[in-house]
């Protein structure tokens, strides 16, 4: 059985989406971003809401941008090798290879999908995230917290659920980004 991770850049105070924008720097380091391509590379299937998607689309065609780095043109590759399932009840079509569209989050597919899967899979964004929480599929959290504290906005973990989480792994970047993984605590 594949996991399912939930990983987002973060503010310090917990924050994945400020109410003002940006939640501080550091994934545009090279080293931040290199060691993302590593982390994810093994990721088959991306699962998003609409507007994740939206962002991350940028990905199908970064290969065509001039000039990009090494680490840019992995990270799209990986990118595009993926499976891509986006949940939206207004999106219309896709614009990237090896997508779908769900009109809703049916945990029950998810958990066949993480059953079926031979590699794991992550959900991305706090709306998301946060129905996948609740049903108990996130097996894994991945935390790249900036320096940055931004007061408000779209928290990283949702209200009303209670985690206990395991610490696994913590790296320090030279940018001042920290990056932890926990794991949820099996009873």
């Amino acid at each position: 059985m594949a996991k399912l991770i939930y990983s987002m850049m973060t503010s310090l105070d917990g924050y994945a989406e400020a109410e003002e924008g940006g939640i501080g720097t550091g994934a545009e380091d090279p080293e931040v971003h290199t060691f993302v391509n590593d982390v994810f590379r093994p990721v088959g299937t991306y699962l998003y809401g609409r507007r994740m998607y939206e962002t991350m689309v940028y990905w199908e065609t970064a290969h065509d941008v001039p000039g990009q780095p090494p680490h840019i043109m992995q990270y799209a590759r990986d990118w595009q090798a993926a499976e891509k399932v986006v949940y939206s009840t207004t999106l219309e079509s896709v614009s990237s290879a090896k997508t779908r569209i769900e009109r809703s989050f049916d945990p029950d597919a998810v958990r066949r999908l993480k059953d079926e899967a031979e590699a794991d899979l992550t959900v991305d964004g706090p709306n998301l995230a946060a129905q996948a929480i609740a049903a108990g599929l996130v097996d894994e959290y991945h935390l790249f917290i900036t320096t940055s504290v931004v007061g408000g906005g779209k928290r990283f973990f949702p209200d009303g659920v209670r985690l206990d989480l395991e610490l696994v792994e913590e790296r320090a970047f030279d940018s001042g980004l920290i990056y932890a993984r926990y794991r949820t605590r099996t009873v």
